[in-house]
């Protein structure tokens, strides 16, 4: 089956789609016997860098710690496109893995983290205390809902924002910022098509940010909660790419703060939101690519502000 796209549904776009990975018992790990040969080739064609890597066109350094590894950009997109089924994508700078064992990558209970860099500008984080990340979610819940029933009609499963998986954290120190979400699928009959968590990071930098966007299983949630703040301490900007080393008077500012990285909606790069993250689902091993509709949210969270 290949791998299908929803066209944007506006500038604020989201796409929910599966496709068959490997025949493979969901809840044992893959022995040798089970991986096919060219399956098998491939793994072995990776090179996994470890300890301190550099992340080429986001002037950043990842400090590996002992166990972790990184996947440059080209093998990074071969395995989410020949691996994984997903539509390529040239802005994926590398992939964060929490194992040396690059058959790390057929284990459906295991997280992937892709790393890309979006250079619009520096983020302000000027409102970065007055948000009130509850109303943002019923807002952003409110949106899903309303862009179900164009979902179901195209034939793509409806998205069901449940609710916050760890409420957005912005630590004003580091200038970083984390949050996961619980999303789950249905089909028009209104059965279960799968459920995901979307554990986003973004490490602001002086002309962009860091996106770390790690995709796993539900029942995951302990583990990556556990591991995600590893990965933020080992991101950083390069000396002169820091959050601090920003000039007012030379470098470009975004049109944007906090609450719309929350949020998920830069109408410019909603279609490499919509692209990142995979998942390893279910007992056919399914890859989703997926990020949930906030089409509308905007206006309904400028106009809060205006009436406040």
């Amino acid at each position: 089956m290949k791998i299908k796209l929803l066209p944007a549904l506006g500038l604020l776009a989201a796409f929910a789609c599966t496709a068959p990975l490997l025949a493979m018992p969901a809840d044992e790990p893959a022995a040798a016997d089970d991986i096919s040969a060219e399956t098998q080739t491939f793994l072995k064609s990776l090179h996994p860098a470890t300890g301190n890597v550099t992340v080429p066109g986001a002037q950043a350094t990842l400090k590996l710690d002992p166990g972790y590894s990184f996947l440059p950009a080209s093998e990074a997109q071969d395995v989410l496109t020949r691996l994984w089924n997903n539509p390529p994508d040239k802005d994926v700078l590398g992939m964060i893995l929490p194992s040396e064992d690059m058959k790390v990558l057929l284990d459906e209970k295991a997280w992937a983290v892709v790393v890309t860099f979006v250079d619009e500008g520096y983020v302000s984080d000027e409102d970065a205390a007055k948000l009130d990340y509850n109303a943002m979610l019923k807002d952003m819940q409110d949106a899903s809902k309303d862009d179900n029933a164009d979902r179901l009609k195209q034939g793509y499963p409806a998205i069901e924002l449940v609710g916050w998986a760890e409420p957005p954290h912005y630590d004003a120190a580091s200038h970083k910022l984390y949050w996961a979400r619980n999303l789950k699928f249905k089909k028009a009959d209104g059965s279960s098509d799968g459920a995901s968590l979307n554990y986003d990071i973004r490490v602001l930098g002086r002309r962009g940010y860091l996106s770390l966007n790690a995709v796993a299983p539900i029942d995951q949630l302990a583990q990556v909660r556990a591991d995600m703040p590893k990965v933020l301490e080992m991101t950083e900007f390069n000396d002169g790419e820091r959050y601090t080393d920003y000039n007012s008077k030379t470098d470009k500012t975004a049109a944007y703060g906090i609450g719309a990285l929350v949020a998920g909606g830069i109408a410019a790069k909603a279609g490499l939101f919509a692209k990142l993250g995979a998942l390893l689902l279910g007992l056919k091993k399914l890859i989703m690519v997926g990020i949930v509709a906030i089409g509308g949210f905007f206006a309904r969270l400028f106009g809060r502000k205006k009436a406040q």
